[in-house]
């Protein structure tokens, strides 16, 4: 009896273990992915051992091309302004432990007290500590670490831009080796580049590519309003690599790695960063008004295609066609659904990622010129730029504290409204762990549409109504995927 229950026992494991590599390693999948290049609380594969290279397996004609001095330079500029980021969240996970935890263990590193800890890379932007990184490496992190230097500094966050993914650090040190910034404006489709960061835990890893492509939209930010105008490369980069630097073969930054195209979650051929031109207005707005200066024309946009060409009656495939007004500065200089935008301040848009990045660079309040084709015939306009309340004031996020029901919210602007084809709205900002939000199951970055079928409008109505309503309670809830769903209690 004994020997037959250790033969199913042994079975059993070998079972398990043999699906878990299968379905891991050697299941066929057509499927790719785009993901965040880091392991900030999430589960990663094992890296593969490493190989040594014989010298050997380098010859001059592989290498003719090349400058290995440019390479070294630009690698022993660069790695002194790359840091490691460690963050720290309280209670992510249950502290039970199931029997599968003994086979395929946890999402990420836990120390007894029950905090999760993940990773991820940083810039010094400038020597009195202002260190820039992906807003996906920080996001609900309860204490953020810095590690430069051999040394450990608790970072504050200043600021967050999800739209862009960049998130904005303060550490108490000065006379830092801050990195030089490049225009990516000038980088060429061809050009080397080497990617610095901390992937697999590994400090100060460089690895070399060229600029595969720019522009590029992948459909990857969660916000209403994404700006992605990607610099694609086909440098190595590797979970951990999140939030460092993409430099040009001067050390020089001209992109913060941000994303991955990969089946596995590790390195597949492609990498994505953010432009060193949209950090740079990003990281100035954070540092001087603690919230991205985000300026709008007012409109929705559809690049041009074959089709649209044809229903438009156009010469030439180029330009990107407004299909909806939503207010401001359109709604003002009368804008139409139908008019092709062609360039903006004579800088061409071809493409939704040009003309993002584009307006990315303004603040609300600037005069641009824009061209537009409008029934065959070429039009000029000057035209000023609104945030997005439709005004040309600072824009300052006004988030109401709730704190009797636990949590934060900001009302929805007309334009935002637009956009998401909502009449009413106002969304979670924050939730507290042990609020009565938090026990209704909402979540931050939920729009709450109404209550027992009120349109909510105005954060301080909802509070009041839901700290003093009794019997059932009905809310209509937008999910981050634009979905509607209702949520029903009883009080």
């Amino acid at each position: 009896m004994k020997q037959i229950l250790l033969t199913v026992l042994v079975s059993l494991i070998s079972g398990f273990g043999g699906a878990f590599l299968y379905q891991n390693y050697f299941a066929p999948s057509e499927q790719q992915e785009f993901r965040f290049a880091n392991n900030t609380l999430q589960e990663q594969p094992t890296p593969t051992p490493l190989t040594a290279i014989s010298s050997d397996d380098f010859t001059d004609e592989n290498s003719r091309d090349l400058n290995i001095a440019d390479f070294a330079e630009a690698s022993a500029v660069s790695t002194k302004s790359v840091v490691y980021i460690v963050t720290y969240v309280k209670d992510r996970y249950s502290n039970r432990r199931t029997w599968s935890d003994l086979f395929f263990g946890r999402p990420t590193q836990k120390n007894p007290q029950g905090i999760a800890v993940g990773s991820g890379s940083g810039v010094i932007f400038s020597k009195d500590g202002y260190i820039v990184t992906n807003n996906h490496v920080v996001k609900g992190a309860d204490k953020i670490e810095v590690n430069y230097n051999k040394r450990t500094y608790e970072a504050k966050l200043i600021g967050i831009d999800p739209s862009t993914d960049i998130a904005l650090l303060k550490i108490d040190k000065n006379d830092l080796p801050a990195i030089q910034i490049a225009s990516s404006k000038a980088v060429r489709v061809g050009d080397w580049v080497l990617a610095v960061g901390n992937p697999f835990n590994l400090t100060s890893t460089v690895t070399a590519g060229i600029v595969s492509a720019k522009g590029r939209k992948i459909g990857i930010m969660n916000d209403v309003f994404p700006i992605e105008s990607f610099i694609q490369t086909d440098a190595a980069i590797n979970p951990g690599n999140s939030g460092g630097a993409l430099v040009n073969l001067h050390g020089d930054l001209v992109g913060i790695n941000t994303a991955i195209l990969s089946k596995t979650g590790s390195y597949a051929g492609y990498g994505f960063a953010v432009p060193s031109d949209i950090v740079a207005k990003v990281v100035n707005d954070l540092k001087k008004y603690g919230e991205v200066q985000k300026a709008f024309l007012g409109v929705s946009i559809k690049a041009v295609n074959e089709k649209i060409a044809e229903q438009l009656k156009m010469k030439e495939i180029n330009g990107v066609v407004i299909t909806k007004i939503e207010g401001g500065a359109a709604e003002k200089n009368k804008l139409e659904v139908g008019d092709v935008i062609l360039s903006i301040d004579n800088f061409s848009i071809e493409t939704e990622a040009a003309y993002d990045e584009q307006l990315s660079y303004y603040v609300p309040g600037d005069k641009i010129s824009i061209e537009i084709l409008r029934e065959g015939k070429k039009i000029e306009k000057n035209v000023v730029l609104t945030n997005i309340d439709g005004t040309t004031n600072v824009n300052e996020k006004k988030i109401y504290d709730a704190k009797e029901i636990g949590a934060k919210f900001t009302a929805i602007s007309k334009i935002e409204r637009s956009k998401l084809n909502l009449e009413t709205g106002i969304r979670i900002e924050e939730v507290e762990r042990n609020g009565l939000i938090s026990e209704m199951g909402l979540k931050e970055g939920m729009i709450l549409v109404s209550i027992n079928r009120y349109p909510l409008d105005d954060p301080k109505d909802f509070a009041k109504i839901l700290s003093r309503i009794r019997g059932r309670v009905i809310i209509e809830v937008m999910k981050k995927d634009r979905s509607h769903r209702y949520y029903s209690y009883y009080f």
